[in-house]
């Protein structure tokens, strides 16, 4: 029997076993900082299916290993969620884990569990089949991804020194291929005023006015952004997610404000350009010189579940691998060979650990996952069981098509 029969049976006898894996993750809530019990399940399961080896890194991530070869390749998945928000969107328990109807129930599911769910089954798939290939294959359980995209294949990489041949994202592609994203930042904008009675406004010079003419700028700069050259990951945008004006009282002229901004990166796009763009429009808005216009990049600082501080700028990089580059075309084949139909290629919307493994790292990646990207962060989170049959199978199959087999 051929291999990819082999791996699609396997994929098929192991359907129900990967929707209760998914099942079982969804139950257990994960929220950034708090995955350590999910974690820990993970460990279990990965040990349960034969990995090679199973370990937690310092940042609190599960690494699971199978084959010992040379090369490498990463197929990652973060298994922490975001909040539930408002309950009464929900029509069942977020955390019920039911599987019903071909689909897995509840927050993570799609976002990004699913995915880890067919990784577990393809480490399974890959030790039943015996495999001693060229790779050591990695299947990497990362945490505060939802916070803060990357760091956590920061530290993997620039802390314990584990740098793949090849990364493959396994957050929701609908089971089509992506082969890059925008990158994004996020920037703070601090503008002054002169504070003066709220009785004689004429007196000072308010912030808040100030606020709002660079509000309208930074609408402004979002409708000018451009697209890259190719128009593969389209135009970068902007936008003003939070503002804050302060004075020293309820009755005075605010001498302070603040604009959070939310940029996303197309590429040729990055973060000196949009710092540069951000002061131009403002400070010809607000009609002051562009060097008083104060614009700078916050630190995400975070302690997780195993009580390590790690930080990093907010600066995640643009990425995009060429569609006649050797992963997106292995890729391609291994999806061929299993379903024998050619695949989607694409691209994400929003961000994943990419822009740590690629965007900063330059390592080739693709993305495949189960479920759509419409899924993340939404009420009535789903998966498909079918899906997950299907990433299962394609995981397993594309160590083998790397080394030319079939």
């Amino acid at each position: 029997m051929a291999i990819k029969d082999e791996i699609l049976a396997k994929a098929k006898e192991y359907r129900d076993y990967t929707a209760k894996t998914l099942s079982e993750m969804v139950k257990i809530r994960s929220y950034d900082g708090e995955e350590e019990a999910v974690c820990r399940k993970i460990v279990e399961m990965c040990e349960e299916a034969g990995f090679d080896e199973v370990r937690i890194d310092g940042l609190g991530s599960v690494v699971g290993r199978v084959g010992n070869g040379p090369k490498s390749i990463a197929f990652d998945a973060h298994i922490d969620t975001v909040e539930v928000g408002d309950l009464s969107q929900w029509s069942f328990d977020p955390f019920s884990g039911e599987i019903k109807d071909g689909l897995v129930h509840g927050r993570g599911s799609s976002d990004q569990k699913g995915g880890a769910a067919s990784m577990v089954t393809a480490g399974r798939i890959l030790k039943d089949l015996g495999y001693d290939g060229e790779y050591s294959v990695y299947f990497t359980f990362t945490v505060l991804e939802e916070d803060c995209d990357g760091m956590c294949w920061k530290y993997l990489i620039e802390e314990e020194d584990l740098k793949p041949d090849f990364f493959v994202s396994t957050e929701p592609t609908t089971c089509r291929i992506y082969r890059g994203h925008r990158g994004r930042m996020e920037m703070i904008a601090r503008l002054k005023g002169v504070s003066s009675h709220g009785s004689a406004p004429e007196r000072g010079q308010s912030a808040a006015y100030k606020a709002a003419r660079a509000a309208l700028a930074m609408e402004q700069l979002n409708e000018d952004l451009q697209p890259d050259e190719d128009n593969f990951l389209g135009k970068g945008t902007i936008v003003v997610s939070q503002i804050d004006v302060k004075g020293p009282s309820q009755c005075a002229v605010p001498d302070q404000a603040m604009l959070y901004l939310d940029r996303r990166l197309t590429w040729g796009e990055d973060k000196e350009l949009a710092i540069n763009q951000v002061k131009e429009y403002i400070s010809k808005a607000i009609g002051e010189d562009k060097d008083a216009v104060s614009v700078e990049m916050p630190m995400y600082e975070e302690r997780g579940w195993k009580n390590l501080d790690y930080s990093q700028e907010l600066y995640f990089p643009t990425w995009k691998i060429p569609e006649d580059h050797e992963i997106v075309q292995n890729g391609v084949k291994a999806y061929k060979a299993l379903f024998e139909k050619d695949p989607v290629v694409d691209k994400w919307t929003f961000s994943t650990n990419a822009v740590a493994t690629t965007g900063r790292h330059k390592i080739p990646a693709i993305g495949f996952g189960p479920g759509d990207e419409n899924q993340a962060h939404a009420p009535n989170e789903v998966n498909r069981v079918d899906d997950l049959e299907i990433c299962s199978a394609f995981y397993a199959m594309l160590p083998f098509t790397l080394e030319g087999k079939q």
